[in-house]
């Protein structure tokens, strides 16, 4: 009997097949993982340069903060603006009122012509102004064009000539034609306001008092001796750090120094003696030999503003309006 040789078994058609059908699995997941690995790159490319912006701002966080200035107190204030008027008081010892005047009635007049022009100016204007109308009486009764053509030279000549013969008219019709002694009075006269009384009263009547002018407001506030900007407030803030003995010199020495050194537009800050105590040092030139060309009147070798000074003024006299 012959033995059967059992046939070899072969293997499905479906089952050599199905490794075939893992293929496209695999290359689907190759191609995530590429795509994973491209993506992976691409951010690691991207941070470097995210991580650049930063490092250069780090400089300017190191500029070191403004520092806020210490407020100075009262007590400091005060010392520092006697010291101020003491160092004004040794440079300007001859200080005085600039306008030239024989009495009471001629201050008055002058400090009301010298509103928006120089004293210089007005010095020279009033010798002939006051030999044709010497007294109350005679201004007041004067033709209104004369006044206006012998004050021309002051400016705004019309509406000075109405306060000057004003002033006269209540002079004369009210104080006996004598200009009263007490601020009450002379601020209802017209054209009269406190600055004007002060600089009568103190210089005229011996009654203290701080002169507010466009110097002296401008020079107390770059001294930080107050911040206002109204006349009555700055007089009132300064008047409390001075004895009031003070106040008619403080006035003289404060415009001194502004007419002289401590300029609007252009300061001698190089040139100027208190400089240490000026909180507003550097808003002019610093430079002393260029400071010195800025400096004017007696301080700058020229004429002063009065054409009869005091005797112990160190400068030249103005000239009259003639030769000006």
């Amino acid at each position: 009997m012959k033995k059967t040789t059992p046939a070899k078994k072969t293997a499905p058609a479906s089952a050599k097949k199905a490794p075939a059908k893992k293929t496209p699995a695999k290359s689907t997941a190759t191609k995530s993982t590429a795509t994973k690995t491209t993506a992976t790159k691409s951010t690691a490319t991207k941070k470097p340069a995210a991580k650049t912006t930063p490092a250069k701002a780090a400089p300017a966080k190191k500029t070191p903060a403004k520092k806020t200035a210490t407020p100075e107190s009262h007590t400091a204030l005060v010392r520092r603006a006697r010291r101020i008027n003491r160092e004004l008081a040794e440079v300007y010892s001859y200080a005085h009122p600039e306008l030239d005047f024989e009495n009471p009635f001629e201050l008055l007049v002058a400090t009301v012509l010298s509103a928006q022009t120089t004293d210089l100016r007005v010095n020279q204007t009033t010798p002939r102004l006051f030999a044709k109308y010497p007294t109350p009486e005679d201004l007041a009764a004067a033709v209104p064009e004369e006044v206006e053509e012998l004050i021309r030279p002051t400016g705004f000549f019309r509406a000075k000539t109405k306060s000057i013969m004003g002033l006269s008219k209540a002079l004369r019709d009210d104080f006996g034609g004598e200009v009263p002694g007490r601020i009450e009075d002379l601020v209802k006269l017209p054209g009269v306001g406190r600055k004007t009384a002060f600089v009568v009263l103190g210089n005229a009547f011996g009654v203290p008092g701080i002169t507010v002018d466009t110097h002296f407001g401008r020079l107390v506030r770059r001294w930080k001796w107050t911040e206002e900007t109204d006349p009555e407030k700055v007089e009132t803030a300064v008047a409390a750090l001075f004895p009031k003995s003070e106040w008619t010199m403080l006035s003289h020495r404060v415009i001194f120094h502004g007419r002289r050194i401590c300029h609007s537009r252009k300061p001698a800050c190089g040139a100027c003696p208190i400089a240490p105590l000026c909180p507003s040092y550097g808003e002019g030139e610093t430079d002393p030999e260029k400071a010195k060309k800025l400096l004017k009147y007696e301080m700058g070798g020229l004429p002063g503003q009065r054409l009869k000074p005091p005797p112990d003024y160190p400068g030249q006299p103005a000239p009259p309006l003639a030769a000006g």
